[in-house]
């Protein structure tokens, strides 16, 4: 079972497996699967997900970004060795001897997550005004769910991640015998909402059509989830 070793300073703190169909989430708050008490670390600052024979890290609009091996992503399909930097920790992603690598799906080169460097990026923060960013962001949509079937009301998508599964602590509760405990996340992005497929056998489905991986959602994309569907729009 592959695991992240929390470090300081080059010294281990703890290992965290991650089982098949598991999501774990990292950041400064208690509610985090791993929890880094560290002020340059953002509330729930980046997710692993366990999809398929992979291992994706995705960050969660952190203030001060994910680093694989030093190199900025928004999203990474992890493999042996590789080195997470989160603020002043490290996590390092390892297979145990003999175990077998996990397979990153095969993606088109405009599905690829574009890599930043390290220093380029570090100079355009520095150019950015803080004011003028967060005055952009006070302007965007708020993304919406609203029940179709299986619940009443609707539900703002305001937090960064938004779990829906049978497990009584998801943000979402569904009913289902195939559903998992946490069976789909939906990650607040800079231009869109995201929704993932984490585990179970029943798959979420979005306009009828099963999600394997992720998804980006459009306005009023209906989402099925076990007993529950819910339709997806903006609100200013």
């Amino acid at each position: 079972m592959p695991k992240l070793i929390l470090k300081f300073k080059n010294n281990p703190i703890q290992n965290y497996d991650i089982g098949a169909g598991q999501s774990i989430t990292i950041g400064r708050l208690e509610d985090n699967d791993i929890v880094i008490e560290n002020l340059a670390v953002s509330g729930h600052h980046a997710k692993v997900d366990s999809v398929g024979e992979g291992y994706l890290l995705t960050d969660l609009q952190s203030k001060n970004g994910c680093f694989v091996n030093e190199k900025m992503v928004a999203s990474h399909w992890l493999s042996h060795g590789d080195v997470v930097s989160i603020g002043k920790h490290l996590l390092e992603f390892s297979l145990k001897e003999g175990e077998k690598p996990p397979a990153a799906p095969q993606t088109s080169q405009r599905d690829q997550t574009m890599v930043m460097d390290t220093g380029h990026y570090r100079d355009l923060m520095d150019k950015s005004e803080p004011a003028g960013r967060s005055g952009a962001d006070t302007g965007k949509p708020v993304g919406m769910l609203s029940y179709l079937a299986g619940g009443e009301g609707e539900v703002e998508l305001s937090r960064k991640l938004i779990k829906i599964g049978k497990d009584g602590a998801s943000d979402i509760v569904v009913s289902g015998l195939t559903v998992g405990a946490t069976s789909a996340t939906i990650s607040k992005r800079p231009k869109n909402y995201v929704l993932s497929y984490v585990s179970g056998l029943s798959k979420p489905k979005v306009n009828g059509k099963a999600v394997k991986q992720s998804v980006a959602l459009n306005e009023f994309d209906v989402i099925e989830i076990g007993s529950v569907k819910l339709q997806f729009f903006t609100k200013e």
